[in-house]
């Protein structure tokens, strides 16, 4: 009979978030695959849990879980943990529990703390709707291409930075995204918890005068769609696609914006736009 892989959640900086159950788990098990083991014994030792730890990261993933899944698959117990709140998300347990998942092998989550979640209820922003978009690429041009990819997601954006590109990144939200509200969470739960509710701009001009520290959160309000004033003509609406196109944007696209202004169909706008030319 297989093992079972237990999914723990920790806590993202207050130690005293830790839950009853995830302190019973991790002590029942047979072994618990750690992001950092250095950070995971920490947590064991303060709640004296004593268990043999696999090193398991972005680096050694894909090396060694195949080794932890036959573990489970011969009758052992196995908690994944990450250094700080809910593992397998945006974290290399995912993995484990798609393997899980194919070789039939029960998954079992103990829920605790999560930044992002955290990070949205106390944003001041709409929480009906969000998603959560991570960490952005570090190459540009795979950045830029998610930056755009969510431009008009209308729903609250979720992402994860670190301090050191916390301030490019912000620039690059205010280019392809524009100058929105946003609530930027720092270091939460921890001695030096922070939600700073500002702008984009705002928040470029505060990091920039205050070099940036710990780990953030940046929740972001969604794309608002401009609200369709009445009394426009189509002969309104071209004008305003031309407009648009002798500031360098492509005629199909300003016929777009013209649309979504106006309430003309895009192709009526397009098609005065070339007849008048």
């Amino acid at each position: 009979m297989s093992g079972i892989l237990y999914v723990v959640g920790t806590p993202i900086g207050n130690m005293e978030d830790m839950t009853f159950r995830a302190v019973k788990t991790l002590s029942c098990v047979d072994f618990i695959c750690a992001e950092d083991t250095r950070v995971t014994l920490k947590l064991l030792n303060r709640f004296e849990i004593k268990k043999p730890l696999v090193s398991y990261h972005e680096h050694s993933a894909r090396q060694i879980s195949d080794d932890i899944i036959e573990r489970i698959a011969s009758g052992e117990n196995c908690a994944v943990v990450t250094d700080a709140g809910m593992p397998c998300i945006s974290d290399p347990g995912e993995d484990l529990v798609k393997k899980c998942a194919e070789r039939g092998i029960r998954t079992e989550v103990v829920p605790g703390p999560t930044a992002a979640a955290s990070a949205v209820a106390v944003s001041g922003l709409s929480t009906s709707r969000f998603s959560f978009e991570g960490f952005l690429s570090v190459t540009k041009k795979q950045r830029y291409e998610h930056l755009k990819s969510v431009a008009k997601d209308t729903h609250t954006l979720v992402f994860y930075e670190a301090p050191h590109k916390l301030t490019a990144t912000l620039r690059d939200m205010l280019e392809y995204l524009g100058d929105r509200n946003i609530s930027v969470c720092r270091e939460l739960t921890k001695l030096h918890e922070e939600v700073i509710r500002t702008t984009i701009s705002g928040a470029v001009a505060h990091f920039e005068e205050i070099p940036p520290r710990g780990e953030f959160v940046l929740v972001v309000e969604g794309y608002a769609p401009p609200e369709i004033t009445e009394g426009y003509t189509l002969e309104d609406a071209a004008e305003q696609a031309r407009k648009l196109t002798e500031g360098g944007m492509k005629l199909s696209d300003a016929c777009r914006e013209a649309a979504k202004l106006t309430g003309y169909k895009k192709g009526d706008i397009y098609s005065l736009c070339v007849g008048e030319k």
